[in-house]
């Protein structure tokens, strides 16, 4: 206990940080991309394939979790360290294999499933160490996931001129960091019991419930939007360098802060649920984004520093709502169903994301920024959904046991 001590200190800081790290590895090849399509000839198509193999992964690796109640049989920790480790050798194996596409289609997979044993994982750890304050942290977990995204587009601006191969790899030491970290810190005192194998039929069920189905559509049209538009932001951002004559160096940068100034947009949502409510917070930034998603093609003509500060707002907004709908979910869900549900809602919302992806890198090509289009449906549908939500509470105080209250839907 007294070697760990130092870490458990900062429980949520360590937790965060490894998160960090560990999500580095979803779009570290997307991070390349200019480079592996210069060297290697990909296309926006192959590396939205590549993509494709990545989501598709996490979908089967959080299903195979769920229903085999793998985390109930061992320890958060154990397995989030174990997924960083298989995910650092994998993304490092990509190097060796990326000219041949289809070893590394399977090695993005790959990659996928060990990411499924991190992100859900860390928000397990998060309710382990801090059930508290479990709203607030889940905000930061959500951000550090944004910034662990963005991540790959930092280390290509930092290695310009070198190897596309380094940043790859920097992703996998990141990825061995933050296992290493998680290792060192363990599983918190307030984890709450097994609860056995988790019923996929049982999270179908909880969608016939209204309420519940309105957060569920509200987060499937959130997941439309956002990893097409992650997907999408080198594009963007090449076109308007393009505009300017200015150095290609600068799409690294550019995509890097896009994406990570979601970090912001999460803390910041975050502060405002407690005092305006989750809902409140996921219905209007939903709006602000998929506003952005209406009038950017119309604004193509526009300067491209307007376009460029127009996508850094985008960013902002499109994973803010995102901790929202989580903590919407867990207040609407049954309490005797909340892990079948919840992993009902991510899988669905996870394989909307790639249809989303196919479409916009397909038709890039032909229809440029009126590509973005779309990924309208998302937030037009999702707010659609949710017109009759009102009145959620959360962000209850802890009960007097000291378990976590549950937060508390006021019926319509």
């Amino acid at each position: 206990m007294n070697n760990n001590s130092l870490w458990q200190r900062h429980p949520l800081a360590i937790i965060v940080l490894a998160q960090l790290c560990g999500t580095s590895l979803w779009f570290s090849v997307n991070g390349v991309g200019l480079s592996l399509s210069r060297d290697l000839g990909f296309s926006e198509v192959d590396l939205g394939r590549l993509t494709l193999a990545v989501q598709a992964g996490f979908i089967c690796g959080t299903l195979f979790i769920a229903t085999t109640g793998l985390a109930d049989r061992f320890r958060a920790s154990r397995i989030f360290a174990v997924s960083c480790l298989a995910g650092a050798l994998v993304n490092a194996g990509f190097v060796l294999v990326a000219a041949q596409f289809p070893l590394a289609v399977l090695l993005r997979f790959a990659t996928g499933l060990c990411l499924a044993g991190i992100y859900p994982l860390g928000m397990k750890l998060v309710i382990g160490w801090t059930p508290k304050h479990t709203g607030a942290a889940l905000a930061w977990l959500v951000g550090m996931l944004t910034l662990g995204t963005a991540l790959p587009h930092l280390l290509r601006g930092s290695t310009l001129g070198m190897p596309w191969e380094w940043p790859l790899l920097g992703a996998s030491l990141l990825a061995l960091l933050g296992g290493a970290m998680i290792h060192a810190l363990g599983d918190g005192p307030h984890l709450p019991p097994p609860t056995g194998k988790v019923s996929l039929a049982e999270g179908l069920t909880t969608l016939s419930q209204r309420r519940f189905r309105a957060v569920a559509g509200g987060y499937f049209g959130h997941c439309w939007e956002l990893y097409a538009f992650w997907m999408l932001t080198p594009f963007l951002v090449y076109r308007e360098i393009g505009r300017l004559s200015a150095s290609t160096d600068l799409v690294a940068w550019l995509s890097f802060g896009i994406i990570a100034i979601g970090l912001l947009g999460c803390v910041v949502g975050g502060l405002l649920s407690r005092r305006l409510g989750s809902l409140w917070v996921a219905r209007w930034t939903l709006t602000a984004s998929g506003t952005i998603c209406l009038i950017y093609p119309l604004l193509a003509w526009a300067p491209p520093e307007v376009l460029l500060a127009l996508l850094a707002f985008w960013g902002l907004t499109v994973i803010a709502d995102s901790p929202q709908f989580s903590a919407l979910a867990a207040a609407t869900a049954p309490r005797e169903r909340v892990g079948s549900t919840l992993a009902v809602m991510n899988a669905v919302g996870f394989a909307l994301t790639i249809p989303a992806i196919s479409l916009t890198t397909t038709l890039w090509s032909l229809q440029e920024t009126w590509v973005v289009w779309w990924l309208l449906p998302g937030p037009v549908i999702g707010l659609w959904v949710m017109r009759g939500l009102v009145n959620v509470v959360d962000n209850l105080p802890t009960a007097p046991s000291g378990g976590h209250s549950r937060p508390r839907v006021i019926r319509d």
